[in-house]
């Protein structure tokens, strides 16, 4: 018994947990406890009142002529674009900058066959303020005696004088094509054509007439020189290319057909066959 007592006496003593109980008290909120959080019905009047009172305020600013617009400023186009949205805004001057319809209005100047978008600002208390991005022309185009600018989306911009614009490309169509200030081309008449123009705003040669011809790309230069750029793809890496060869052509040579990117060619046309052509 003494040495179970003492085999007892030496085992190690458990720990045990221990439990404290935190201060305070469980708050239960009843109906009558809540109710002295929720707003009085004073101040419920008050707040309704004033939101009344500045419903009303808007409805009467809208209709009067404290903020009525003044004055249109149009920024980001040439001045005969800007004057242009300034005519086409005209019926707005007077109304209420509150009332506008932004939506309508962007609809209304976007509308403006030189125009691609733009974005208004309400400049308080009566200045309209309009951004305008502008279609930008790269090209003439021509049917029959009637010429047109063409944009780089192969929009047309204006009817146009005969022999004016001499700095942009010509685009020749035939005399049934449908053409029409803010109509886009069909890309197989003069569409397409114009758009790779926008991609050789850059080129340092000036391009006098392009034209795309049974699937053919072809820009002729003033100089005379003819780029055959093949099918209507990847035209920035060829007009590169093309810019690299310029400056090592010998003379005599007529074209340069870069139609497959990795094998250039440059040559001069047989004024023989050509004149059997």
């Amino acid at each position: 018994m003494a040495g179970r007592r003492r085999r007892a006496q030496a085992r190690p003593s458990r720990a045990r947990a221990a439990v404290v109980a935190l201060p305070g008290r469980k708050v239960r909120l009843g109906p009558a406890g809540l109710s002295r959080f929720a707003p009085s019905r004073r101040s419920l009047a008050v707040g309704f009142g004033l939101v009344a009172i500045a419903g009303g305020a808007y409805g009467v600013a809208r209709q009067s002529s404290a903020f009525a617009i003044g004055r249109v400023e149009v920024v980001g186009a040439p001045p005969d674009v800007q004057r242009q949205v300034q005519r086409t805004l005209a019926p707005l001057l007077g109304t209420s900058l509150l009332g506008l319809d932004g939506a309508a209005l962007e609809r209304r100047i976007e509308a403006l066959p030189t125009v691609v978008s733009a974005e208004y600002d309400r400049a308080f208390p009566h200045t309209l303020r309009v951004r305008v991005r502008p279609e930008a022309s790269v090209a003439v185009l021509h049917r029959g005696k009637q010429t047109w600018l063409v944009s780089g989306r192969g929009r047309v911009v204006a009817r146009i004088p005969n022999l004016t614009y001499g700095s942009l490309a010509r685009i020749w169509v035939p005399r049934a094509t449908e053409v029409a200030p803010g109509a886009f081309l069909a890309p197989d008449t003069g569409g397409t054509t114009a758009r790779t123009l926008a991609l050789a705003a850059r080129f340092p040669a000036r391009i006098a007439v392009a034209s795309l011809a049974h699937g053919e790309l072809v820009y002729r230069l003033h100089s005379g020189l003819e780029l055959r750029l093949g099918e209507p793809t990847d035209v920035r890496l060829k007009l590169a290319i093309v810019r690299r060869a310029l400056r090592h052509l010998p003379p005599g040579v007529t074209y340069v057909d870069v139609s497959v990117p990795e094998r250039p060619v440059a040559g001069q046309e047989n004024p023989q066959l050509s004149s059997r052509d």
